[in-house]
């Protein structure tokens, strides 16, 4: 597992997307994940949702499912699989940025249901949710193990549990961490990183049965060159974007998605899809 030089805490992770927060949505979009690209010519808009669609479909929600969304940032997700699904969602965010632009977006108020809350603070009561994802959150968590326990706490009996997640390769050499890993979750602000086996071990420990792997390393890592591809854009017209990247706390900015995109191309990081069920 791979940790930061420095501590990064849960209000670090809520500061990070406040302060953020326009930046993303400019660049990105509502949906603040990686897309997935099936063909390699999808357009961004239609590679994000593809992949919301392919944790729909491996955790087969549907209407009427019951579904948590932990790290739901602007709730665009939440709102696809509510509109798109007809499944009742609850989604949690740590930023108040997130939280006040993910309220005004939904044509339900009640549906997706949007919290500013900490995961750990959740109030859902015992086996109460048929199907829990986690797209990009788990790598914020401080205390992992807890979290795995917490989503099998609020799991119904027979419910399923979908992770997307950035991973560290197995073995990574010293260099790879050292320029790649370690700063990336110090600036990304992850407590920790974990490898295949390490996700693998919290399933396990939590208590999950059929927990499955799919590494989808290539269908996302043309996320990267396009993100650089719009902030270079961006920057030829937009003074405001200059000021941004280059002056005060979020010059580092930059240099994360820099280096993003060489440790997808190095294979120093990974991303997959975990998927994993708990018992009857």
């Amino acid at each position: 597992m791979i940790l930061p030089r420095t501590d990064q805490k849960h209000r670090d992770v809520a500061d990070h997307y406040d302060d953020l927060s326009h930046w993303y949505l400019q660049i990105w979009g509502e949906h603040v994940h990686h897309g997935f690209w099936e063909t390699g010519s999808e357009s961004v808009d239609l590679a994000v949702v593809q992949l919301t669609q392919r944790v729909a479909q491996e955790t087969n929600i549907r209407a009427g499912t019951t579904v948590v969304d932990i790290g739901c940032g602007y709730g665009a997700t939440s709102r696809l699989l509510a509109k798109g699904y007809g499944a009742r969602v609850t989604g949690f965010t740590l930023s108040k940025a997130q939280y006040e632009y993910a309220i005004t977006r939904g044509e339900d108020p009640a549906n997706p249901d949007i919290r500013c809350q900490d995961w750990f603070e959740n109030d859902l009561p015992d086996a109460s949710v048929d199907v829990a994802i986690s797209i990009e959150s788990s790598e914020h968590m401080e205390d992992k193990p807890r979290f795995f326990s917490e989503v099998q706490r609020v799991l119904k009996p027979g419910g399923r549990f979908a992770i997307c997640a950035w991973i560290a390769r197995d073995a990574p050499k010293s260099w790879e961490v050292d320029y790649l890993l370690e700063p990336i979750c110090r600036e990304g602000r992850l407590p920790s990183m974990g490898d295949e086996r390490d996700y693998m071990r919290w399933f396990e420990g939590a208590g999950f049965t059929d927990i499955r792997f799919q590494d989808f390393t290539r269908n996302v890592k043309h996320t990267w060159p396009r993100i650089i591809g719009r902030m270079a854009k961006r920057m030829l017209w937009d003074k405001e974007a200059w000021r941004f990247l280059f002056t005060g706390p979020n010059t580092v900015f930059g240099l994360t998605v820099l280096r993003m995109a060489i440790a997808y191309n190095t294979g120093s990081l990974r991303y997959g899809l975990f998927t994993a069920t708990k018992p009857e």
